[in-house]
């Protein structure tokens, strides 16, 4: 099991991006290691002692010439809002990096990547590391309605961009599922990666499943510890049942009991 560190870090940027989503960037003192996409962060909220437990984050951007990274924290309860409040300068302690990552594609992979709410910033981070051509990655994005979507074009360079909102504000009306990228033909694509709500994964596991492309989804289960001591994130799975925060939180499909 990879190395975990628990640091300090310094917050050098913190931008709304809308009414419900932040992009904090925090710097560290010392050579960021190594960071995948699918790794997350437990982030102690220090600012409120009624929060007692860290809060889970996936891992934005990473960036080891300046040892900066990036969340996207979307206002969910209160020790996420807290930390939307942080200023430039605040200090935040991290465990990191934590949980297994998603699998990287081969040089020949046409891939799809769906996130949904704050499971887009993975699939963002993993377009950017796939090392695939634009033509090869397609980026399937979807929310509530174009309010709720965040600006990144600044992604196109890495991939195709396609939007969904299910009032049809921004990109197609519906579901991601009902999008026209997902519904035309899953068989052009040698893997799917998914982040989201839980309803939006099972969905695409199923139609990934029929279609018998290779799918990979990250699990956003409570988690406290981030250890698999507390035991609050267990999953049932083919081979047991397994903690989110280090069995995963990416599984194969086909290892869940869905």
């Amino acid at each position: 099991m990879p190395k975990k560190f628990v640091a300090d870090f310094t917050v050098v940027e913190n931008k709304a991006l809308n009414s419900t989503n932040f992009l904090i960037k925090i710097k560290s003192d010392s050579a960021l290691p190594e960071i995948k996409p699918g790794q997350f962060v437990n982030v102690e909220i220090k600012q409120a002692s009624e929060v007692f437990l860290r809060r889970p984050f996936s891992i934005f951007e990473v960036d080891y010439k300046d040892n900066t990274l990036s969340m996207i924290i979307k206002i969910l309860g209160k020790g996420s809002k807290i930390l939307t409040d942080i200023k430039v300068g605040d200090s935040v302690s991290l465990v990191y990096p934590l949980g297994k990552s998603f699998t990287y594609p081969e040089k020949q992979d046409r891939i799809l990547l769906i996130g949904g709410g704050s499971g887009v910033a993975p699939m963002l981070f993993l377009a950017k590391e796939s090392g695939l051509a634009k033509e090869q990655v397609d980026i399937l994005l979807g929310a509530r309605s174009s309010e709720d979507h965040i600006n990144v074009e600044e992604y196109s360079q890495f991939a195709n961009l396609h939007y969904a909102s299910e009032d049809g504000s921004l990109g197609e009306k519906g579901f991601v599922t009902q999008h026209s990228v997902f519904t035309t033909d899953l068989k052009a694509y040698t893997k799917i990666y998914a982040c989201g709500p839980d309803g939006m994964m099972r969905a695409i596991a199923k139609e990934a499943k029929t279609a018998e492309v290779f799918c990979e989804v990250s699990l956003e289960n409570l988690m406290a510890c981030g250890f698999g001591v507390c035991l609050c994130c267990i999953e049932p799975t083919n081979k047991g049942n397994q903690c989110v925060c280090t069995d995963g939180p990416v599984f194969n499909i086909n290892d869940l009991k869905w």
